[in-house]
């Protein structure tokens, strides 16, 4: 199909069409743009599909996705692009949090949380990367990528190791693609937030500064339109970390998620 920026509606891919975050940042990104919520059982996405459409986007489709399935991410990528044109805004939010007791016994458990949050991002990152690369006018570059991270990931707490070894491998991933892509016509805003009040974490005692998945969508939403590299959420735990960066590791390991 034709694809230039002066004739297609922009093109906004969710990942994890399904999580509380990407639905809410889905909606903030809609008006005037073509939607895709890519996520497992896309046909049960009726729901999200119309919230996403009365919020304004002009089409809204979905897609089958299994993020744990990295040999297919290639092919989804190259089949989105082929259906709907070129990838403006790809927003990668899904993730597991796993059980941090299970995964200290149980090897397979801890290698899966280690594969949803850093592996398959890792895969999915690179294939969107490269075809962005090469979408701009003379193949210059041309797209925005969103990736979640977590501060969870900015010190390793002994509370939740694996799923914050897995948030640290990926937002340093996350911060070496930027670098790579910078100059390239490519964009990526890496956001961390803080605890989220949502499906995930139904049933755990809220931290400090905590947020909601609307406020971490707001807040994301912003960032991409001031085109900045990377956003805390909220702010104020970006210098509460660089105060916790210095304790004492027999502090810092007995504190809780």
């Amino acid at each position: 199909m034709q694809d230039t920026a002066a004739t297609k509606a922009e093109v906004v891919v969710i990942f994890g069409g399904r999580s509380q975050i990407g639905q809410e940042l889905a909606r903030l990104l809609a008006p005037g743009a073509t939607v895709v919520l890519a996520a497992r059982d896309a046909g049960r996405l009726a729901d999200e599909a119309a919230a996403v459409r009365a919020a304004g986007a002009t089409e809204v489709h979905t897609v089958e996705f299994d993020a744990d399935d990295v040999a297919s991410h290639a092919r989804v990528v190259s089949e989105l692009i082929a259906r709907h044109g070129s990838i403006d805004t790809a927003v990668l939010a899904f993730g597991i949090l796993g059980d941090q007791a299970r995964a200290e016994a149980d090897s397979a458990h801890a290698v899966a949380i280690v594969h949803t949050d850093y592996v398959a991002q890792v895969s999915l990152l690179t294939e969107l990367a490269a075809a962005m690369r090469a979408a701009g006018p003379g193949k210059t570059g041309r797209g925005r990528l969103v990736v979640f991270s977590s501060v969870a990931g900015v010190r390793v707490r002994r509370a939740n190791y694996v799923y914050g070894s897995a948030k640290a491998g990926l937002d340093g991933f996350a911060g070496g693609l930027a670098d790579a892509l910078h100059g390239s016509g490519v964009h990526l805003l890496l956001v961390r937030p803080g605890f989220v009040i949502g499906r995930m974490t139904a049933g755990m005692d809220p931290a400090p500064l905590s947020s909601t998945p609307e406020q971490v969508a707001a807040a994301t939403a912003r960032a991409l339109a001031a085109g900045r590299r990377i956003v805390w959420v909220p702010w104020a735990l970006r210098p509460m970390f660089a105060g916790m960066k210095l304790l004492p590791q027999a502090v810092w390991r007995r504190l809780p998620r």
